[in-house]
C-alpha cells in the first residue's frame, strides 16, 4: 500500500519487492497506489509487479467498487512501507485486505505510527540519513527478505533490447557527428524549490559549449514549458544544437540516457529513471537531502547546496565536476 507513487518514490522501493521475489520466487505481488492526475507506466518502472489497483476516493460507489477488487485476491502478506508519510488510510486498506501478516511501522525516528495498531508485524526505525531503498528494504527484513549489497547494487530499469535499439538509432540519427559529446540536461522538476534556475542551465551549456564539442538533449515533462523555452532560446541565439526529449515512455528515455556522456538535473523523477538506467550524471539538490534521494552509482554525482537554496550551486561548480566526466576529449 503506498500513497506516494511517483516514479522516483516507485524506483527506490525496488529493493522491498525483489526482496519479496527472493525468498517467495512465485509469489503474485499487488501495488495499491493512490489515484494520480497523470498515468504512471508502473509495470515499465516495476517489472515485479503482477497487479495494479488504483484507490479513487472521489465517490462512495468507486470506493466500494475498490474494496470488491481488492477483496477478489487472497492476500498472505500485506505491507505498510510508510517510507515517506504516514498514512491511515493505507493501513486501513491493509487490514480490509485480509492480509494475515500486515507489516509496517511502529514508529520513525521516535515518532509514533498512531495507525500501528493495524498492524501485526512492526518495528521501530531510525531513518534520519537513511537512503529510501534502505528503507523500503528494512520494513521487509522483518519477515526475513534480505538483500545483499551487490543484489541492492545490481537494480536497474528492466530494458530491453528493443529499448536500447531504439536508443542507439535515435542518438545516431540525430548526432550522426561521433566525435561530439552528449549532454543531457533536465532543467524543470515537480516542485518549485527543487529548480536550478534557467539562467544556470544557460550559462552552464555555454561554458560546455565553449570548452567541448557537445550536442544537447533537453528531457522534459509535463509541467516544464515555462522552464525550456527560454533555454531554447538562448540556445538558438547561440547557434548551440539541441533536441528536446518531451515525455518520451520511462523504459525509452532511460536508454537514452544510459547512453550520453552526460545527464545534468534537477532532484526530480527523471534523475531517477537515469539513476536505474546507470547513466552517467550529476544531480543538483536543494532543500532535499541527497543521503535519502540520491542516485548511488559508481557514476553518478551530486551536488548539494550550502542551505535549502538550490540556486547557490555555482555553476562553476557543475562545470567543475562535468569536467571528470568530459575532459578526455576536449575540442
Amino acid at each position: 500500500m503506498r500513497q506516494h507513487n511517483q516514479i522516483g518514490d516507485m524506483l527506490c522501493s525496488l529493493t522491498l519487492y525483489l526482496a519479496l521475489k527472493k525468498k517467495y520466487p512465485e509469489a503474485l505481488i499487488t501495488l495499491v497506489a493512490a489515484k494520480t492526475n497523470y498515468e504512471i507506466p508502473f509495470f515499465d518502472i516495476n517489472p515485479y509487479l503482477d497487479r495494479v489497483i488504483i484507490f479513487d476516493k472521489s465517490s462512495l460507489k468507486t470506493i466500494i467498487r475498490f474494496i470488491k477488487t481488492l477483496r477478489d485476491r487472497k492476500y498472505q502478506i500485506g505491507v505498510v512501507p510508510s517510507t515517506i508519510v504516514l498514512s491511515r488510510t493505507s493501513h486501513i486498506i491493509n487490514l480490509l485486505s485480509g492480509a494475515k501478516y500486515r507489516i509496517g511501522v511502529k514508529s520513525i525516528d521516535s515518532n509514533e505510527n498512531n495507525s500501528h495498531k493495524y498492524l501485526n508485524i512492526k518495528s521501530d526505525f531510525f531513518w534520519k540519513g537513511k537512503h529510501q531503498s534502505i528503507r523500503n528494504l528494512e520494513v521487509i527484513e522483518q519477515i526475513n527478505c534480505h538483500l545483499t549489497k551487490e543484489e541492492i547494487d545490481s537494480i536497474r530499469m528492466n530494458l530491453s533490447g528493443a529499448d536500447v535499439s531504439f536508443a542507439k538509432d535515435f542518438l545516431s540519427s540525430t548526432i550522426p557527428d561521433k566525435k561530439r559529446k552528449i549532454i543531457a540536461i533536465h532543467p524543470g522538476a515537480g516542485k518549485e524549490i527543487n529548480i536550478w534556475a534557467a539562467k544556470n542551465f544557460i550559462e552552464l551549456v555555454k561554458k560546455l559549449n565553449n570548452n567541448y564539442s557537445i550536442y544537447i538533449l533537453i528531457t522534459s515533462g509535463w509541467t516544464d514549458d515555462r522552464i525550456v523555452k527560454p533555454i531554447c532560446t538562448s540556445l538558438q541565439d547561440e547557434k548551440i544544437e539541441y533536441t528536446i526529449l518531451n515525455n518520451l515512455p520511462v523504459k525509452k528515455l532511460g536508454a537514452i540516457l544510459s547512453l550520453v556522456d552526460l545527464y545534468i538535473t534537477n532532484d526530480t523523477g527523471t534523475m531517477h529513471i537515469a539513476g536505474y538506467s546507470n547513466a552517467k550524471m550529476i544531480s543538483l539538490f536543494g532543500p532535499t537531502n541527497p543521503n535519502e534521494w540520491a542516485s548511488t552509482g559508481n557514476n553518478q554525482k551530486y551536488i548539494k547546496s550550502a542551505d535549502s537554496n538550490i540556486n547557490n550551486i555555482t555553476v562553476n561548480e557543475v562545470f567543475l565536476l562535468a569536467e571528470t566526466f568530459l575532459s578526455n576529449t576536449k575540442s
